[in-house]
């Protein structure tokens, strides 16, 4: 995860990394995220593990929890397209403040990217 320091992220820099993904279809992404997904698979160990040190983090836990999840970028996408400022539980890694945070940067910066494109600015 890319943060500015020890505890918060850089949600500008977060925003600017999913830029691959803004074309990709909502569909797919859920797809993606639903097939290889490791918490929809049921990865988790059978008991609770110790947190060590998580226990008062949300940060910290949601980061575990991912740990190993090959699709941590298409699933933060797709948490910010479909649930935005509602968004609830762990989803790209991020607790629930985080994405609240990002979400407002994550769209000010597609919009940005889609004035470029329409103004006939690069576009990758």
């Amino acid at each position: 995860m890319v943060t500015r320091d020890e505890d918060t992220p850089d949600y500008e820099a977060l925003a600017a990394g999913l830029d691959q993904w803004r074309q990709v279809p909502t569909e797919v992404l859920r797809d993606v995220v639903m097939r290889r997904g490791l918490c929809l698979w049921g990865l988790w160990p059978a008991e609770e593990p110790d947190w060590d040190g998580c226990a008062s983090s949300d940060r910290c836990l949601a980061a575990r929890l991912c740990t190993g999840c090959p699709v941590i970028d298409q699933c933060l996408e797709l948490d910010l397209r479909i649930a935005g400022q509602c968004t609830t539980g762990v989803w790209g890694a991020l607790a629930e403040d985080d994405r609240r945070a990002l979400h407002p940067v994550w769209q000010h910066h597609r919009q940005q990217h889609e004035r470029t494109a329409q103004e006939g600015g690069p576009t990758p």
